[in-house]
């Protein structure tokens, strides 16, 4: 299994990749494998350019990091050519690139490190919007919506060697004010519609949704995009807007086959961008977190409680060897399975397993802001990866 969570993984998926672009991939063929995936919409459903085996436990944020690397890529295999090494060092400088004086990236990497490192250390740095652990995980919403832009970008990169003056804060600004069109056309507002703008919101890098005006397409800077791929893009990002629980009324729909004209798209974009968000909806609209907002508390402690298990199934037997080793602790999780502690008690156990989290790299996350917030759940999940001599004794004694 590849783990996109631990150093290395950039190797493993190159060795291990199924399905390939190349030179001979048509723009449209390479948008639309990239749509298919959910990735244009935020929310990533399908890994088709890895056997299974290799993703099986992933979680939103390794599946969201995984499909940002396959995206640049096959942009970089459909422009330049298909060497992984070169890739490497192609993606490496046009992150640096973009990135404003001050802000790079590759001064959090060491120099020394291996290529594949380092853009490992990237994409993890890209993916992730908010401060801390706290903040993403009480997001309702998921953060990463407007990451194809870094795809559009490489692109744009690769065919001019830079990138081009404002590009990035221009295509920002355009699929807001694109979204925002799209909304005001309909006649009713939904829940969506909100949930939308709050994506939005959740997601600019260079902008501000509420600063963005626009008050028909005529003001927007639409012929300043080029390649095939940002008009797709630009045209899904509106489908995406007035798609409202499968129902586009007419004013609509002329919206959206407008805007595929100006665009200079053939008359099958439109209806091919309807129907490919409804039916992604409508196969993973419960998995979609955007769509649980209403309960943030529940989605934190649903979210928070997968992202646990998982690192103590990735690290059982290291945590199990560290636990072993410490008596006191053991003994206290034992009390705690059937009495209460008092806060002395209490106080040892978190200072304790503080001190075994720093041991383990993967559970340094219990020790960044707000991680100790997390700790009930570490606690909670302890006695199902202990021995099974652990768990009868604890029988006996209740």
């Amino acid at each position: 299994m590849i783990n996109p969570s631990a150093s290395g993984w950039i190797d493993k998926y190159f060795a291990r990749l199924t399905t390939r672009f190349n030179g001979h991939t048509a723009p449209h063929d390479f948008y639309k494998t990239v749509r298919d995936s959910g990735f244009i919409y935020g929310y990533v459903a399908t890994l088709d350019f890895l056997e299974a085996k290799e993703t099986k436990g992933w979680t939103a944020e390794e599946a969201t990091k995984a499909t940002l690397l396959n995206s640049l890529y096959g942009i970089y295999c459909i422009t330049d050519n298909t060497d992984p090494k070169a890739f490497t060092e192609k993606a490496i400088a046009f992150y640096d690139h973009m990135t404003p004086e001050g802000h790079s990236f590759l001064k959090k990497v060491l120099p020394a490190s291996p290529k594949s490192h380092q853009l490992e250390d990237i994409l993890d740095e890209r993916i992730k919007t908010n401060d801390n652990i706290i903040s993403r995980n009480f997001s309702h919403i998921l953060t990463n919506a407007l990451l194809f832009m870094d795809v559009l970008a490489f692109g744009q990169y690769l065919v001019k060697g830079r990138l081009p003056d404002n590009y990035l804060k221009k295509l920002e600004e355009t699929i807001v004010g694109l979204a925002l069109l799209a909304l005001n056309i309909k006649s009713k507002k939904t829940s969506y519609d909100d949930l939308l703008i709050k994506l939005f919101e959740a997601s600019v890098r260079y902008t501000k949704v509420a600063k963005v005006s626009a008050n028909d397409l005529s003001s927007l800077e639409i012929s300043y995009f080029e390649p095939e791929t940002e008009k797709l893009y630009l045209l899904d990002i509106a489908g995406m807007a007035i798609w409202s629980d499968g129902v586009a009324e007419n004013a609509e729909i002329d919206f959206l086959y407008r805007l595929a004209a100006q665009l200079g798209l053939n008359e099958q974009a439109a209806p091919e961008s309807i129907a490919g968000f409804d039916v992604f909806i409508k196969l993973h609209r419960n998995q979609i977190p955007y769509f649980k907002y209403s309960n943030p508390v529940k989605h934190f402690y649903d979210h928070a409680s997968q992202n646990v298990m998982l690192l103590i199934n990735r690290n059982r037997k290291r945590l199990i060897k560290e636990l072993s080793n410490n008596g006191e602790l053991m003994l206290l999780l034992t009390h705690s399975a059937h009495r209460s502690l008092d806060a002395g008690e209490k106080k040892k156990i978190k200072k304790q397993l503080l001190e075994i989290c720093k041991t383990i790299p993967s559970l340094t996350i219990f020790l960044l802001p707000g991680g100790s917030l997390l700790l009930p759940l570490l606690i909670k999940f302890i006695p199902q990866l202990l021995p099974s001599v652990f768990n009868e004794n604890l029988d006996e004694e209740a």
